[in-house]
């Protein structure tokens, strides 16, 4: 792509930083390679979760070295009484020692969760064979939302053919959000946003510019950004708007002149989860953009989800960006 500016950014910003990454799907090709690269290239240090047998019949198969690359079998591992004590202690009282035991060694994106949460590893990167909710799950149980977080979201960054970078929220988790909620991943994109040198410039979007639809819908989205204000009054935060007034400057001259952030946009939030993922799509299909994601912000650490339809460069990219949200 034209535009690799982020990918430059973060990983420049986790340079030298050793950080490590779980893979809990290590028997999937495309995971594989793309933590190889990683163990070659030493930027980040990738732990893969499965059966080591089986990893290596993979790695056979694909011609590819494991070389000296972290290994974990969950149910085998020295670190399953230590990591089962502390999910115990984490779900107070919901499951037993002996239900811990059983999830910990059958589920490995329970075993990789549980990594992160100790710290024994830095962030998680799943999803390439599993559906999202197995990804998800676990990190809203056990390592939860950061303190004034109500909920986990999902972002794509889009890198446009002629240097664009933009940012579309919520792609990924929440299928319809009521006004405080809307408001609170405007503020939390914004955030995410600025992670990755993307200007929080933020518009909230509509089928409606400023009135000109009188519908339950739009009004949603305009409260919805008066309440992202009162969350951060420094938020550069405008709407509700379509989509044309937010990106293009001639359209904002006509239809919404006096805002401070029509035509300016970088950060694009959508009413709900079918407009945001049909939108990210289009402009990856029809306009030539990169989506990389989706990240998911709100956590107290970093765990991703990826598509199934990825591949090994999208899970190599992922990771990056995984590691740039690790918080020191």
């Amino acid at each position: 792509m034209a535009n690799d500016g982020v990918m430059e950014l973060a990983t420049e910003n986790i340079r030298g930083k050793n950080r490590k990454i779980v893979f809990p799907e290590g028997n999937d090709s495309r995971v594989l390679r793309a933590a190889i690269r990683h163990q070659n290239d030493g930027l980040i240090v990738p732990i893969l979760l499965g059966d080591k047998e089986e990893i290596q019949k993979v790695a056979d198969e694909e011609g590819v070295k494991l070389g000296d690359i972290q290994i974990i079998n969950p149910r085998e591992s020295e670190l399953l009484d230590e990591l089962v004590d502390k999910y115990v202690e984490l779900r107070k009282g919901k499951n037993t020692r002996e239900d811990g035991e059983y999830i910990l060694k059958k589920d490995n994106n329970y075993f990789g969760t549980m990594l992160v949460q100790t710290g024994k590893a830095d962030g998680m990167v799943s999803g390439a064979s599993n559906p999202t909710g197995d990804t998800v799950r676990p990190a809203l149980q056990l390592i939860k939302t950061r303190k004034g977080v109500n909920r986990v979201s999902g972002v794509m960054i889009m890198l446009g053919p002629n240097g664009e970078k933009l940012l579309f929220a919520d792609t990924a988790i929440n299928i319809t959000l009521q006004s405080n909620e809307l408001a609170e991943v405007a503020v939390e994109a914004a955030k995410t946003a600025e992670e990755f040198g993307i200007d929080p410039i933020v518009a909230m979007l509509s089928f409606s510019t400023k009135g000109s639809a009188k519908h339950e819908l739009a009004r949603k989205v305009e409260e919805a950004t008066k309440l992202a204000k009162e969350m951060d009054p420094n938020l550069k935060v405008d709407g509700e708007m379509q989509f044309d007034a937010a990106i293009s400057p001639q359209v904002a001259r006509k239809k919404i002149p006096n805002s401070d952030v029509a035509g300016k946009a970088k950060v694009f939030i959508f009413p709900d989860l079918q407009a945001a993922n049909i939108g990210y799509k289009i402009g990856q299909r029809l306009g030539g953009y990169e989506a990389l994601g989706p990240i998911l912000q709100g956590l107290n650490k970093p765990v991703n989800d990826l598509s199934r339809g990825c591949n090994e460069e999208d899970v190599y990219k992922l990771t990056i960006l995984t590691a740039n949200q690790v918080r020191d």
